[in-house]
């Protein structure tokens, strides 16, 4: 480890950027990444083969009186005879096939693609030197991040990753309350290690903070990724806002865009809240997004069931109605969606994951003018149904009606994406209207033409001063219909 730090240094001191917020300002987003909308995220671990509660299983299972505690007693036994550790033989991933997922997200309309490389249990994905307790060295025994982005850059799509490791700080601490198999003492390198008592977790000042020792190990584990893979995107979960963090977060960015002016590419980092200083890198929304269109470009990432990131047998799947509509409505805010699916332990995908991806491909083929590369219009929506501002709050359908539009550009074009006409044939909007002859600036130039993509017959239209008036066949989908306005 102390000859990577050596060569961490080393990158930093020689290249453009140093692991200061002020140089770290330089950053600017990639153009790929701004016409990017829609990614896959996967959550894909060990945490698969209990496949109970969410990823959140080797922490809670832990914790005594737990509902993953009383589950893992009475169907695995007492914590000291099977611990979490003794999963891993279980993972063994037999009918995982990176090219059937890859084709799987192709069909979906995705751009990018990020598997989880590192989560909190601290089970590595990916081929390391850094940690025998990696999926090529055990469980699997394959190189699972290579394997999906070797199929994934195949098909086009951008291979980004996620790092989750900084929460392993603390993740197994629970398990030294009693007589389990996580036992002190143990050394850097040791699958639970360092396990320590688990506090405010949402205090950025928390005690006891993380060590240099483990902070270095969790560089060096990020850094090796970098090297390794190469990723266009890498991605890290809430806890890198602590304050012992942020310097070595200042390391690593300083690392991965050195690294990126080396290979003539474009990198994106996605942060959550302030962990990073504005401009430096990319913020994402957890399970939300704002409720107002933003200059700058930004991203959410959610997943299809609502209960868990990854595969559960409880699992409460949204609507791929209501991810696409989320889609649209991100979309139209200058963000773009990371939409997370979770495998089972053998490397199937749940038929639920897999028909929400291929009906939001089938939205996306026929509406995808309207998303891909498209840019906020000057208004980013109207209507009656607003979306929350913040995290968390997407578990539950949105009540849209046909009021509800959505607005983005592109080609020239204005595109008007009504939420829901489902049983309606006819919508106003409002924000077309024609002003010319009132004592008001027209932003909206003369429409010359009115299209409902997917639709043979083209409607009927007329403008006024209260807006521009759309007539078609009734409508029978419980999807979003897109209006491409052709204007001078």
């Amino acid at each position: 480890m102390k000859e990577y730090l050596k060569i961490i240094d080393e990158v930093i001191r020689k290249g453009k950027y140093k692991d200061t917020w002020q140089s770290l300002q330089q950053y600017k987003a990639p153009e790929w990444y701004e016409k990017a909308k829609f990614g896959i995220f996967i959550h894909w671990g060990v945490y698969s083969v209990p496949a109970f509660g969410s990823e959140w299983y080797s922490r809670n299972m832990y914790i005594q009186g737990s509902r993953e505690y009383e589950h893992h007693i009475k169907t695995y036994g007492e914590h000291k005879d099977f611990g979490y550790k003794d999963f891993i033989p279980m993972f063994k991933a037999e009918n995982f096939n990176a090219d059937e997922w890859a084709e799987l997200f192709e069909q979906a309309g995705a751009q990018y693609v990020m598997p989880v490389a590192e989560h909190h249990d601290g089970f590595q994905m990916y081929d390391s030197r850094l940690s025998e307790w990696n999926a090529k060295n055990m469980g699997p025994k394959r190189d699972v991040l290579g394997e999906i982005f070797k199929a994934c850059e195949k098909r086009g799509m951008v291979n980004g990753t996620s790092n989750h490791r900084v929460e392993h700080w603390f993740f197994m601490g629970h398990g030294k309350e009693f007589d389990s198999d996580i036992k002190d003492p143990m050394k850097r390198g040791d699958f639970y290690w360092p396990a320590m008592p688990e506090k405010e977790l949402h205090d950025r000042f928390s005690e006891p903070a993380p060590t240099e020792e483990f902070l270095q190990d969790w560089l060096c584990r990020c850094c090796e990724i970098v090297d390794k893979y190469k990723p266009r995107i890498l991605y890290f979960d809430w806890w890198i806002e602590h304050s012992a963090v942020k310097p070595y977060l200042r390391k690593f960015a300083a690392y991965y865009y050195n690294r990126a002016e080396e290979w003539g590419q474009g990198v994106v980092i996605n942060y959550k809240r302030d962990s990073f200083a504005f401009g430096t890198a990319v913020i994402d929304v957890e399970r939300g997004q704002f409720a107002d269109s933003k200059p700058y470009i930004w991203q959410t990432d959610t997943a299809v069931a609502k209960n868990s990131w990854c595969y559960t047998r409880e699992n409460r799947y949204k609507t791929a109605a209501q991810v696409i509509c989320n889609l649209v409505d991100i979309v139209s805010k200058n963000g773009r969606l990371l939409l997370n699916i979770g495998p089972k332990a053998d490397g199937t995908i749940p038929d639920e994951d897999k028909n929400i991806l291929l009906e939001t491909g089938r939205w996306l083929k026929v509406n995808g003018e309207a998303i891909y590369g498209a840019k906020p219009w000057r208004t980013s929506s109207e209507g009656t149904t607003k979306a929350a501002e913040g995290s968390f709050s997407d578990g539950e359908a949105k009540p849209f009606t046909s009021e509800d539009i959505r607005f983005t550009v592109n080609n020239g074009c204005i595109y008007a994406i009504c939420l829901n006409m489902n049983g309606k044939d006819s919508v106003c909007i409002h924000s077309l209207a024609d002003t010319s002859a009132a004592d008001k600036l027209d932003f909206s130039g003369i429409i010359k033409a009115v299209e409902a993509l997917g639709c043979d017959d083209a409607p009927e239209w007329s403008r006024d001063s209260a807006g521009l008036h759309i007539k078609m066949k009734q409508v029978q989908s419980e999807y979003p219909v897109t209006f491409k306005i052709t204007t001078d």
